[in-house]
């Protein structure tokens, strides 16, 4: 009970929520204000402007935001002359729908912000449809939608310049929690009845959540001016932070054995069973430290794992001695990845409860930081070179402007009451570049807009009062604004009731029937187009990603083969490659999960890919635990034989590449290290058996992607 007690708090203090409360707030103060001062109308007509840039103000660095917000008013108050003199005549609203329809969903091409500017325009467009504006009315109307947009951005700017380092803190913990999570799966490797595949499609799962959260948070962390150049101790912590936290993500990835192997080797032994328990018990420590940056706390807990650790090297020393012909430097490799996830967490329990830590932290390097956030090009040449059928951007917004079209002539024709923009608002919102995230936006939005018209019809019925409709109306208000992002399903059952309780409150009616048949026909109208119309199957762009991912591990396992060869390979330089594998990783993973939601015909090769997913994370694992073996160690030297199993691995995983038309990456060796023979000889360490088993496993692995990728490409 406790632990759900926490979870609900942590929902409160996280970003979600105070999403909510922000947006909720921006959208209601214009009508509440003027309703006071009897301009009900005009308050109302601002909420509506205020409620088109909102869609905006995802999270994201301040000046990002500030920026999109001001093109949104901008694009806001042209759309809305455009729309206020188009619907005079249905030819010139179709054309206006179809055209605008068609340029703004193309913004896709500059990154999420920008389209979110794209659904700003087209939602205002659809709101103008039906606005009862004479022509000499259009201008002030306009103006009015964009003092509201107007309104919404200074409130968001001011809500963000009072605590400036709130949404990096709230997206921090978040991030950290999915770490937690992550590392509960890899514990469940180390149970004899896990079942090993279907525990690594959650881990695969759970990676996609990992890596998008760790992107939004360098998006936070190092694009924001006062979080790399100022020199303020939260910031400075909250980067500190971070990055032990992807060093420690590293660790736990490198935490991978042949779960099969060790399994039967020492499934008898109770050393597994230990280590799950001690990864569990790690995994309560993060949580902890997640809910203590969400609720900015400070938590004078210490973890001390010592005493399981010590434990754990006592059963391991035993097993070494007992069990003649047995080796366990698999286990003592685990054991030394524990300890540096212990120490990973006391320091980050440091950093927020011992001044001591303040000596440690430099002036931040914000040159280096920008080096592992992308930077978006928004040159005009971006947008003209997507125009072709190659594009799944041009396609989509071909798909959108030619379904805006039919939803609008449906809506003319066959939609009830004075509320056909509900049919294209539908489409606008289901619609999405790939087929399986438009028909599970689709599910969403049915689901929801049953179950919330069965809930408004509840409400107005059983709660008469007005006092204690509006209270539900805020409530709900910011239930759907609170899980926007979080659950779409949820969202939208907390917005029906909105709108609807929102709409009697405007003297208009219970118009839950027509709200219901208008979603079911823009959802019909949408899923039918998905599926025929300039459709885009991940089929088409898996092969991107195979390629992707295959460059990305052969980049990472240069640079260890670099650092044997007597190159010094900077922690910048690794720490890029790292960061490479891991998004292209996910993003690979992302694709292979929307391939499974489309129709049967068009998941081509799917076993092949899953195959592909899995021993992608394999070999990253390992690469990833040879990494923090030989990086770690200046001018590591490996034996001859160990070097070459790298380059073999190089090679096969390149020749893969070649077959997906992918680049091939080379060995950047210096001429004048080399192996030297007068060196070579020696007697080889624990250290250089275990590398050889590891190395030799990544080629077995790189081999394993080989006969894939042949499947996949023939």
């Amino acid at each position: 009970m406790k632990i759900d007690y926490r979870e609900i708090k942590s929902f409160f203090y996280s970003q979600y929520f105070s999403d909510g409360l922000r947006m909720s707030f921006g959208i209601l103060f214009p009508s509440l204000l003027l309703m006071q001062l009897n301009y009900f109308d005009v308050g109302i007509t601002m909420s509506l402007g205020a409620l088109c840039i909102c869609t905006i103000d995802s999270p994201g660095p301040l000046y990002h935001k500030r920026n999109a917000m001001a093109v949104g008013n901008l694009f806001l108050f042209v759309v809305a002359i455009i729309t206020g003199f188009a619907r005079l005549n249905v030819f010139t609203l179709g054309l206006e729908i179809t055209l605008l329809s068609f340029l703004f969903s193309m913004f896709i091409v500059y990154g999420n912000r920008a389209a979110s500017i794209g659904t700003c325009a087209l939602l205002i467009m659809i709101f103008m449809m039906d606005k009862e504006a004479k022509p000499n009315e259009v201008l002030s109307l306009s103006l009015i939608i964009l003092a509201g947009g107007i309104w919404y951005l200074l409130f968001s700017l001011l809500f963000f310049g009072i605590r400036p380092y709130r949404a990096a803190q709230q997206t921090l913990g978040e991030s950290i929690a999915d770490i937690a999570k992550f590392l509960r799966i890899k514990a469940d490797f180390y149970l004899s009845d896990t079942d090993i595949d279907e525990n690594y499609r959650k881990l695969v799962s759970q990676q996609i959540k990992v890596s998008l959260h760790q992107d939004a948070v360098r998006e936070l962390l190092f694009k924001s001016r006062i979080m790399v150049k100022e020199s303020t101790n939260p910031s400075r912590v909250m980067v500190l932070t971070f990055v032990d936290l992807v060093d420690m993500y590293e660790q736990i990835m490198a935490t991978h054995y042949d779960y099969g192997h060790i399994r039967e080797k020492f499934k008898s032994t109770g050393a597994l069973r230990q280590i799950a328990d001690i990864l569990q018990e790690m995994a309560d420590e993060l949580e902890n430290i997640a809910y203590m940056v969400l609720s900015n706390t400070r938590n004078k807990h210490k973890p001390d794992f010592n005493t399981g650790l010590e434990k754990l090297k006592i059963r391991i020393d035993e097993i070494g001695a007992n069990d003649q012909g047995v080796s366990n430097i698999a286990l003592k490799k685990i054991l030394i990845n524990l300890r540096d996830l212990n120490e990973r967490i006391k320091s980050i329990y440091g950093y927020y409860n011992s001044k001591s830590y303040e000596a440690l932290i430099e002036k931040n390097d914000s040159d280096e930081y920008s080096k592992f956030v992308t930077h978006q090009d928004y040159a005009p040449h971006v947008f003209f070179d997507n125009f072709s059928f190659r594009s799944t951007a041009f396609k989509h917004a071909l798909r959108v402007s030619l379904v805006c079209l039919i939803g609008f002539i449906t809506a003319k024709y066959i939609s009830l009451g004075h509320h056909s923009y509900w049919v294209l608002l539908t489409i606008i919102v289901i619609l999405k570049p790939g087929f399986s995230l438009s028909k599970q936006r689709n599910y969403q939005r049915l689901i929801g807009t049953i179950a919330g018209g069965i809930a408004g019809i509840a409400i107005l019925l059983f709660v008469p009062d007005k006092d204690a409709q509006f209270i539900l109306l805020v409530v709900l208000m910011i239930g759907t604004y609170s899980f926007l992002r979080l659950n779409y399903v949820v969202s939208v059952i907390f917005m029906t009731p909105y709108v609807l309780i929102l709409f009697k409150f405007l003297g208009v009616g219970l118009v839950v029937k027509e709200r219901i048949i208008d979603t079911i026909i823009g959802s019909t109208i949408a899923f039918i187009a998905s599926y025929v119309i300039f459709p885009s199957w991940e089929f088409e762009q898996i092969q991107q990603n195979l390629r992707e991912v295959i460059n990305a591990n052969v980049n990472y396992l240069a640079k260890i083969a670099e650092s044997i060869l007597g190159r010094e390979v900077s922690t910048i330089e690794y720490k890029l490659a790292r960061k490479d594998v891991y998004v292209k990783s996910a993003n690979l993973s992302a694709a292979f999960e929307r391939m499974t939601s489309e129709p049967k015909s068009k998941q081509r090769k799917i076993k092949d890919v899953h195959k592909f997913v899995v021993l992608n994370h394999i070999l990253s694992s390992y690469i990833a635990t040879v990494a923090s073996a030989v990086i770690s160690k200046s001018h590591y030297k490996a034996p001859a034989e160990n070097l070459k199993l790298i380059k073999k691995s190089i090679a096969v995983l390149n020749d893969s590449n070649k077959k997906l038309d992918g680049q091939i990456v080379e060995l950047n060796s210096p001429r004048q290290v080399t192996m030297n023979p007068e060196t070579e000889p020696r007697a080889a360490t624990a250290d250089d058996l275990l590398l050889k088993e590891q190395l030799g496993f990544i080629n077995k692995i790189s081999i394993d992607i080989a006969r894939v990728t042949d499947s996949i490409v023939n």
